[in-house]
């Protein structure tokens, strides 16, 4: 097929171009002959396609002239599409293999737990994890793109009088706590009217976090969330926070028991890099953005051959809440928290056990969560069920590296963390996955993940379970006087 085109060469004279052109396909020209007349496929003939065949019921003529009109360079406007003009709407950017969401479809009245959260992490950082510059840009770029859960971690400045956000004992430069919160009010909804949930990582003494809290009460007003009790049996939903902010961390401590625990952390940080070395794991650029997605079918899982979790529960974020040693805390900043994250002693058992009077948040990073799920897997989605997991990257992905979100969801995690700096195929999994429900940051999880069975059992990740199909025969029909008798 050719076509020919003219243009106005240097506004001097014009010169007509012969273009090769693919020719449509065979089943192309008998689709176009049925819904066109003369040749000329018009708006009723076009939405009578979308229609039948597109399966776009809620078509009108109106959308169909707007498509005409978008290809009004190919031939005369409103007059309709040619076989030419039919064949390349076909495979332009106006005819997408799914239909563009029309807004929030879910039911957003259950409790946060049921629902898949865009969750950032280390929302700060303007690139990699050890020397990059802190900034509020990262944070209003990430809730732009309807990223509901930011990760601040809250240190003293030089001075000891006020708050600052960076990664703690790197190279990052920090930047004000008050200027983040500001960005985050002025930006938390622009793309989303849905809840955003700050996490706080706090390295802070009692008179700081009494600060943090006037802080954080003074920015945010009215739309600040403050539960009516430091407990409570079951998460509000989303559509009851629409445009609300809310403060998840663990309940403080005292600050020189904080340092304590953080030495403890640099010994685990140091046994990862051990256990990477250990099982031959890839590193930098070819695990960040190459094998991280396929992993899971690979059975990345399986590859971990130490089953004892417990020993790897330290997490910085998280604290024994069975040690009630809280006489220096600030009360007005333990007022603030919303979702308490908080583990109980007895490792990875006791922490996934559900309480029925309470609901609360657990961290883990990637590697607990593989090696968790070798055993654990039902406990895990259990305890999704009421309760919030995060899940958060390894600290030797310096780089700003993302890991498989597969693993997280297939088990409920509401909270899979990324670092949303770089790029990769993880990173953009995640993006595609909140495209979803109008891009509004959260999405209700699949009813097999919060249903329990007759003999109270739940969902097993490791479990083959048979694929179901559907057949769907297209049956055409001819009259009996078409046939020839042999």
């Amino acid at each position: 097929m050719t076509s020919k085109q003219t243009y106005s060469v240097c506004f001097c004279w014009r010169r007509r171009f012969k273009l090769a052109l693919a020719e449509a396909p065979s089943e192309i020209k008998t689709l176009f002959n049925e819904y066109s007349e003369n040749e000329l496929m018009t708006p009723s003939h076009l939405k009578r396609f979308l229609v039948d065949v597109q399966r776009q019921e809620k078509a009108t003529e109106e959308d169909a002239q707007a498509i005409i009109d978008s290809f009004r360079h190919f031939h005369r406007r409103g007059a309709g599409l040619n076989l030419e003009t039919f064949f390349k709407y076909l495979f332009s950017d106006d005819n997408p293999p799914l239909l563009p969401s029309h807004g929030v479809h879910h039911d957003m009245t259950l409790p946060l737990s049921h629902y898949f959260i865009y969750t950032g992490h280390n929302s700060y950082l303007t690139g990699n994890q050890l020397s990059s510059d802190c900034s509020d840009v990262p944070i209003i770029n990430a809730l732009k793109k309807g990223v509901r859960v930011i990760e601040l971690d809250i240190w003293p400045n030089a001075s000891k009088d006020s708050i600052d956000v960076l990664h703690g004992r790197t190279l990052t430069t920090p930047v004000e706590l008050i200027r983040c919160l500001r960005s985050i009010k002025d930006h938390a909804f622009v793309a989303s009217e849905y809840p955003v949930v700050i996490t706080l990582e706090d390295h802070l003494t009692p008179d700081l976090q009494a600060k943090v809290a006037e802080m954080v009460t003074q920015t945010f007003g009215d739309i600040l969330f403050t539960p009516n009790s430091e407990s409570v049996k079951e998460f509000p939903s989303p559509e009851s926070l629409k445009k609300r902010i809310i403060i998840s961390t663990k309940p403080p401590k005292e600050y020189l028991e904080a340092k304590e625990k953080e030495k403890g952390d640099d010994s685990q940080h140091e046994k990862e890099k051990g256990d990477d070395s250990e099982h031959g794991k890839a590193s930098g650029e070819d695990e960040a953005w190459g094998k991280e997605v396929p992993s899971l079918k690979g059975g990345t899982i399986e590859d971990y051959k130490d089953n004892n979790v417990d020993e790897d529960l330290n997490d910085e974020e998280e604290f024994d809440e069975s040690d009630k040693s809280h006489h220096n805390e600030a009360p007005e900043y333990r007022h603030l928290i919303a979702i308490h994250a908080g583990k109980p002693k007895g490792g990875l058992v006791e922490c996934l056990k559900v309480d029925p009077e309470k609901v609360r948040r657990l961290s883990l990073s990637e590697q607990q969560l593989e090696k968790a799920a070798i055993n654990y897997g039902q406990q895990i989605v259990r305890f999704t069920q009421r309760n919030i997991l995060r899940v958060y990257p390894k600290g030797t992905r310096i780089d700003s590296s993302n890991y498989n979100p597969l693993i997280g969801w297939m088990h409920g995690a509401q909270m899979v963390a990324f670092n949303m700096q770089g790029y990769g195929r993880s990173l953009w999994l995640m993006h595609g996955m909140f495209r979803a429900n109008g891009g509004c940051g959260y999405v209700k999880k699949p009813n097999f993940l919060l249903e329990t069975g007759p003999d109270d059992e739940v969902f097993n990740p490791k479990a083959k379970l048979p694929v179901k199909t559907t057949l769907k025969a297209r049956v055409l029909c001819q009259s009996a006087a078409s046939f020839k008798y042999l």
